[in-house]
């Protein structure tokens, strides 16, 4: 939460609740407060029927900041008032008092009840009981969506959502004059009542889709062409503004015929295709630093002018320093505020493109906190303006007079789709998908496997824990999704060792494939089995055999590849055939040179039988039985 918000509520001494309170007393309270060149004014108080809530990420529309009591019947209202005012000041039992975002969540989450007591004709909390809760809940199991929403009934995370709130309205109702007399599920819970407890649940969240490889390269490779491009768009964005300011025009507005001709001067059809070119400008560098920092969409929107610096960081008394690059932004999801990403160059390069593109917006914004300041230097929304004036991701919004403020997050998610059609893509982009193939990538970086952008990843060329311990401010909750998303991977290729139909070749391979006939019956289930081996072994690719030795001294990796072929520490599995059957035909050139000696033959002839018992064990064909 924000300073003000903060502030607010711990310099007025509120009470806990407005139970008891005169009605005069009760709606003077101050909800929230904004804080303009230090005068802490009210913005919003308790009798008003819309409470605006500020700390809110900058991403975030009005409405999102806002708590609006008339979109529920007026029999309702002062009761979610007193109870919604309980929770900004108290929170729930056993928990902090919540953010701005999660009072206007449980708010949302109670509409659908409200209504529901308001077709059963019923108008306070003191009369709803558990068999009208009961109702609700088969009500909700029973409800379909929209026919254009493909007509499913409600996810078990959003019955979780909905059954969850009645418990809430349960508790905080105690500190009201209407309070629900008793628990609307006894002897049960919302999370039960949902299925998301008990074995087979398979509950983990809203899952996030993992990006295909292609559509992500595609993404990339699109986006960096038009950051290599952006100098010389921008080059004629600030030679247009110089003709408009000589007109008394900024940068927004319907184009002038002069400024027409300028543009088709410079290249471009019309002044439309030029504007979107510059539209994409912003989109191409919001990918490229959201696909190789991992920020979610919040904090890429907190990114402001000359958040990027370097470190030189040495990884030995002998080496080389290496720069490290690193991004300041402020995080709200999990509270650390303040934080920084470690990031590669690219993403740098695209920030410093960003920082140009906005300025003309950011001078906008200035220009727009000194009119109201001129007007009343009380005005709320001066501090809301001086929320965005250093920010890069801005956009001019033409219903509200081409006002200029951040990106919201549904406006990315729009420019983003936009961006993937281009690309002749068929991916359905959302913001938050970026961060999760963030850390797929990182965590096949690890796992050594890091097929694509390598160049752009430079800096998990060495330890990444070291480079991350140097930092303190640094965001930790990203590197525990990575090493989740390892986790994750190291499951799936055990899995795949363990199916009864996958032939594994290498000395550790060998083990494997006796041993998971055996071991169905020490473990419980296959998924624990999966899990216990994936969990003990290190497992790491070197592109023609997983690894599972502790350190990476072994010639294998390197020097001697065809050594895996009889390692211990190896599985090759049937994705490593080609190579075996490559190596062995570039093998049986080499055995028909005639300068290469006894001694190189003998080398050459011992790698061919190697290559040729991995292709047997993996069930391909021989290579000696191959017609010449």
């Amino acid at each position: 939460m924000s300073g003000d918000y903060t502030s607010a509520m711990r310099i007025l001494d509120h009470p806990r609740d407005v139970r008891g309170l005169a009605w005069q007393e009760r709606d003077a309270l101050i909800i929230s407060t904004r804080t303009i060149e230090g005068r802490c004014i009210a913005l919003s108080r308790y009798a008003d029927w819309r409470w605006h809530l500020v700390g809110q990420p900058t991403n975030r529309l009005p409405a999102d900041q806002t708590l609006n009591f008339d979109v529920v019947s007026p029999v309702w209202r002062e009761t979610m008032k007193a109870i919604l005012y309980r929770y900004l000041c108290r929170g729930r039992e056993g928990q902090k008092r919540p953010s701005p975002r999660g009072v206007i969540k449980l708010f949302r989450d109670a509409c659908p009840f409200l209504r529901h007591l308001d077709r059963l004709g019923i108008v306070r909390l003191a009369d709803v009981t558990p068999m009208v809760c009961a109702v609700y809940a088969d009500a909700c199991r029973n409800h379909r969506q929209p026919e254009s929403a493909g007509g499913r009934p409600l996810k078990a995370s959003s019955l979780g959502h909905r059954f969850g709130v009645i418990e809430a309205l349960h508790e905080l109702s105690q500190h009201t004059d209407d309070a629900m007399p008793l628990h609307p599920w006894p002897g049960t819970s919302a999370t039960h009542l949902a299925g998301l407890t008990g074995r087979g649940s398979g509950y983990r969240g809203g899952q996030t889709p993992l990006m295909p490889d292609d559509v992500f390269t595609g993404l990339f490779q699109r986006a960096w062409s038009v950051i290599e491009d952006g100098d010389a768009l921008l080059d004629l964005r600030d030679e247009l503004l110089v003709v408009r300011q000589a007109m008394g025009r900024d940068l927004r507005g319907i184009a002038s015929s002069s400024e027409r001709e300028f543009v088709r001067r410079g290249g471009w059809a019309g002044t439309s295709e030029y504007r979107a070119a510059l539209l994409e400008v912003r989109t191409a560098c919001y990918v490229v630093v959201a696909s190789l920092s991992g920020c979610r969409n919040h904090e890429l929107a907190f990114i402001e002018t000359g958040a990027c610096y370097s470190t030189d960081v040495s990884t030995g008394p002998d080496d080389e320093p290496q720069v490290c690059w690193w991004l300041r932004s402020h995080s709200t999801k999990t509270g650390e505020g303040r934080t920084q990403w470690m990031v590669p160059e690219a993403a740098v390069i695209a920030l410093r493109v960003m920082e140009r593109w906005a300025r003309p917006y950011q001078v906008l914004i200035d220009a727009e906190i000194a009119q109201r300041r001129s007007v009343d230097p009380s005005d709320p929304e001066i501090a809301e303006a001086e929320r965005h004036r250093r920010a890069l991701f801005l956009a001019a919004t033409p219903q509200k007079r081409n006002q200029v403020r951040t990106m919201s997050g549904q406006m990315w998610n729009l420019a983003l789709k936009a961006f993937a059609k281009k690309c002749g893509l068929s991916w359905d982009l959302a913001s938050h998908q970026f961060r999760r193939k963030f850390a797929n990538y990182a965590a096949r970086s690890q796992f050594g496997d890091l097929r694509y952008l390598r160049e752009h990843f430079k800096h998990w060329s060495m330890d990444m824990t070291l480079g991350y311990a140097l930092n303190e401010a640094q965001e930790t909750a990203l590197y525990a999704e990575i090493e989740g998303e390892l986790d994750d991977i190291k499951a799936g290729v055990v899995d795949a060792w363990l199916s009864p139909d996958v032939a594994l070749a290498g000395g550790y391979g060998r083990n494997v494939t006796s041993w998971r006939t055996q071991a169905v019956t020490i473990f419980k289930d296959h998924r624990q089995m999966v899990r216990a081996l994936a969990d003990s072994t290190a497992i790491r690719s070197n592109g023609h055999a997983w690894c599972t030795a502790d350190d990476n001294l072994c010639v294998g990796n390197d020097i001697e590849r065809t050594r895996c072929s009889d390692c211990n520490n190896a599985v090759i599995g049937p994705q490593h055939a080609p190579l075996y059957e490559g190596l062995y035909d570039h093998l049986k050139e080499v055995r028909d040179c005639d300068d290469i000696g006894e001694g190189g033959l003998n080398v050459v002839r011992r790698d061919m039988d190697r290559c040729r018992r991995v292709l047997v064990a993996l069930e391909q064909e021989d290579p000696e039985g191959r017609a010449a």
